[in-house]
């Protein structure tokens, strides 16, 4: 899939096609595949303004002990960051902050894994290792989760669902893992997605944008 994601991103700029925050993230994992000490992951969000929700999407960056991020927005606030961040949690941070300029509340974070460099794999992009309910969560609480696995993906030691032994498509709103007790409203907040994400064989960015990732405020 990651091998024709970067052929439709050599199609955009042969054509300067038009394009959204989604294609927007890809042509950004495009320009930078022959970067290898950047690392790329997608950051997610899900916001609530005026009684209707939105997606959007970036690429978070990690260069040389500082985050940052790619994209592109109606809003300049919205796409890219500079390299200035020192923790994940400080850049998630100021999207939710420059949201608030808008009157949008943060719903939902959902962070991905480290896109590898090759530009002809055929793995799976990992759009969301962790989802956290940020609305039902305290700032410190966030950050906690946010720099845990921040540290794990430093470390490489996650690693994409696609690796795992194979799964049944998981029903949605029901949880694959055996009964237990129920859990404290943190843990109930915050979840690593181990779900292999669920693509047509296309695997293009017709599919893709069927996510609904676009922002209009």
């Amino acid at each position: 899939m990651a091998c024709r994601l970067m052929e439709t991103a050599r199609e955009m700029t042969r054509e300067s096609l038009p394009i959204k925050c989604l294609e927007a993230v890809i042509l950004g994992i495009y320009l930078t595949n022959g970067q290898p000490s950047v690392e790329r992951f997608p950051i997610s969000f899900k916001t609530h303004f005026s009684g209707n929700y939105f997606h959007h999407v970036v690429l978070g960056i990690y260069c040389n002990g500082r985050y940052g991020s790619l994209g592109m927005s109606r809003r300049s606030d919205l796409m890219d960051k500079p390299l200035t961040y020192r923790t994940l949690s400080d850049l998630i941070f100021e999207f939710e902050d420059s949201y608030k300029k808008y009157l949008h509340s943060v719903k939902k974070v959902k962070i991905g894994l480290y896109v590898p460099h090759e530009p002809h794999s055929f793995q799976p992009i990992e759009w969301k290792q962790l989802v956290l309910n940020v609305s039902k969560m305290m700032r410190t609480e966030v950050r906690k989760e946010l720099e845990k696995f921040a540290r794990d993906m430093r470390m490489k030691i996650l690693k994409p669902s696609s690796a795992h032994s194979p799964m049944k498509e998981r029903p949605r709103g029901k949880s694959l893992s055996p009964r237990r007790r129920q859990g404290s409203p943190q843990r109930r907040a915050c979840r690593r997605d181990k779900s292999p994400a669920v693509l047509d064989k296309k695997g293009d960015l017709a599919a893709l944008n069927e996510v609904g990732y676009q922002l209009r405020i």
